[in-house]
């Protein structure tokens, strides 16, 4: 009777097998003895709008997750955490962009929230007060925070959610117009309020002194913001901010001071 012996390289392989077999079976008994543990807690973290300022705080996102759900998520089997279900009632609150929902290690459900991010506040004809962000969504205001920015007030129409998309339209002109101001960091500065007249020509008012600007319709306007600065910077300065109470953009290479 002949024995046979393994060889050392089939040696090797039944190691490599039997290790990863019973790795295999280590990380799935990790895997259901962390799914059958409990929920410590929940911890939010808010990423800050430039400034450092939160339209949104820990407290509100907590206060959503329990009205939502209907019960409180500390005490929980991890299995029983709906991850995207979790994800996608937060990004419904119209004041927050992105939502991440994990479990760390300690068996804590962490949430990481990017906020919206303000740049026009209207205040439409029929008194609607709102925000619109980078992305042009409509946004609430927020009873943390009062965002500094362009403030449009006057003859602007309701909102509706296609306005971009519209060929023409007010609160997309007025959109625009804040985004010019936005890209302008000498404008920026200068300007802190439209108004929409009722044949929806815009005036625009600055933070110092008394005069308006007569903007017109949204047409030219990197033509007249450029004749605006060169009248700030060359003509202003001569004439001092209280010689004028009315500064007409709308003739084409003008500026028409009263």
């Amino acid at each position: 009777m002949s024995t046979q012996f393994f060889s050392k390289k089939q040696m090797r392989q039944l190691g490599w097998t039997v290790g990863l077999f019973l790795g295999g079976l280590l990380i799935i008994s990790a895997v259901e003895q962390k799914s059958g543990s409990l929920v410590q807690g929940i911890k939010v973290d808010i990423e800050p709008l430039p400034g450092g300022n939160l339209m949104i705080k820990p407290e509100d996102v907590l206060s959503t997750v329990g009205h939502s759900f209907g019960f409180h998520l500390e005490g929980l089997p991890i299995k029983a955490i709906e991850v995207q279900r979790l994800e996608k009632v937060l990004e419904e609150d119209p004041l927050i962009k992105d939502a991440n929902v994990y479990m760390d290690s300690r068996n804590f459900v962490r949430i990481g929230i990017e906020q919206r991010e303000p740049v026009l506040r209207v205040i439409d004809r029929n008194g609607l007060n709102y925000y619109l962000d980078k992305d042009g969504v409509k946004m609430p205001l927020s009873k943390h925070l009062t965002a500094r920015v362009l403030v449009a007030t006057g003859n602007i129409p309701p909102h509706v959610p296609d306005f971009l998309e519209r060929k023409h339209n007010v609160i997309k002109d007025l959109f625009a117009l804040s985004n010019d101001l936005r890209n302008d960091e000498f404008l920026h500065a200068q300007i802190e309020q439209v108004y929409v007249s009722s044949n929806k020509e815009f005036v625009l008012v600055p933070m110092v002194g008394d005069q308006k600007i007569i903007f017109g319709h949204y047409e030219d306007a990197l033509d007249k913001f450029q004749n605006l600065k060169i009248f700030y910077k060359e003509g202003l300065p001569y004439e001092g901010w209280r010689k004028y109470r009315r500064i007409d953009l709308r003739y084409r290479g003008q500026v028409v001071c009263k």
